[in-house]
């Protein structure tokens, strides 16, 4: 059961990191590589905070500024300066190695002695799941696992709201078609800033949050967020087909889940943890090839 619990958790603590992804790729089509370094920066902006004492809700709140601070310096470069977008994010996810570095003193920092958001989740909600009959270990996962999911549906929500209003509205226009949106007087390159800073933010927000999950922050843990949010996207749309927006964002936060109890199922049926990252690989390219091989079917059983 705890293990069950701890695999949703996680899954829906990533699932910010692949709707940071949703924004960037999917709403304004940028490849933005900084994920793996701006979902690291959440992490250590967190775990320094805390373990200097700060509150941990404002130490969890200097993460998504921290994130929205990394977004605009890759959209800047690529929007200002006229580096290529690929490259915007190689440059600024290479910088970040070496700022997470000096932010965290060293590879890694524990967060046992510190009293973090989801201690304090666990500590409001699990007397009341214990008299409800669970177990305190259960209780306990169970009022994390609601704490974060209550997370992911806020900012579900906020997506949702922001990006039908006029400002969100211009913005998927400006990254669906860019060269009408200039024609139109819009200005795609403060649009692009501020959908990065979107994305990134959502990004280290999730950093920020498997830190305090699992008890440490640490310099390398970002490696393969990228691919993980893609995968998550990929994923979710496969899983649902063609909707509107609510239902794509929807889909996404699924879709990480989703990937994350297949990850799960995996180990324990006994894949070695080095082949993970290539199992990762292979379900992106899954998702990416299952729709079309499917329409392909139906297009020759049509016929």
């Amino acid at each position: 059961m705890i293990t069950l619990l701890a695999t949703w958790t996680f899954g829906l603590a990533l699932a910010l990191v692949a709707l940071g992804v949703f924004v960037s790729y999917r709403l304004f089509s940028f490849p933005d590589i900084t994920t793996d370094g701006s979902f690291t920066l959440g992490a250590v902006v967190t775990a320094v905070a805390l373990t200097a004492g700060i509150d941990p809700v404002l130490a969890t709140l200097a993460a998504p500024l921290a994130g929205a601070a990394a977004g605009c310096a890759t959209a800047m470069l690529h929007a200002f300066l006229g580096v290529e977008r690929l490259l915007a994010g190689i440059l600024v996810t290479t910088a970040l190695a070496s700022v997470n570095l000096v932010i965290l003193g060293r590879s890694n920092v524990p967060l046992s002695s510190t009293t973090t958001l989801l201690d304090g989740a666990e500590a409001t909600l699990g007397p009341a799941l214990e008299r409800a009959g669970l177990s305190t270990a259960v209780a306990g996962e169970a009022a994390m696992l609601a704490f974060v999911a209550a997370l992911v549906a806020a900012a579900i929500v906020a997506l949702w709201v922001f990006f039908r209003t006029q400002l969100g509205t211009a913005m998927r226009a400006g990254g669906d078609t860019p060269t009408m949106a200039r024609a139109l007087g819009r200005d795609t390159g403060s649009m692009t800033v501020a959908g990065l800073a979107i994305a990134n933010a959502l990004t280290a927000s999730s950093g920020s949050m498997v830190a305090q999950y699992q008890g440490f922050a640490d310099v390398q843990m970002g490696i393969g967020m990228v691919v993980w949010g893609m995968a998550s996207v990929f994923l979710g749309a496969t899983l649902v087909g063609p909707v509107q927006l609510g239902g794509a964002i929807l889909a996404t936060a699924a879709g990480s889940v989703t990937f994350r109890l297949l990850v799960a199922a995996a180990l324990r049926a006994g894949l070695d943890p080095d082949w993970l990252k290539a199992a990762t690989a292979v379900v992106v390219l899954a998702a990416l090839v299952a729709p079309r091989f499917l329409s392909r079917r139906g297009h020759a059983r049509a016929g």
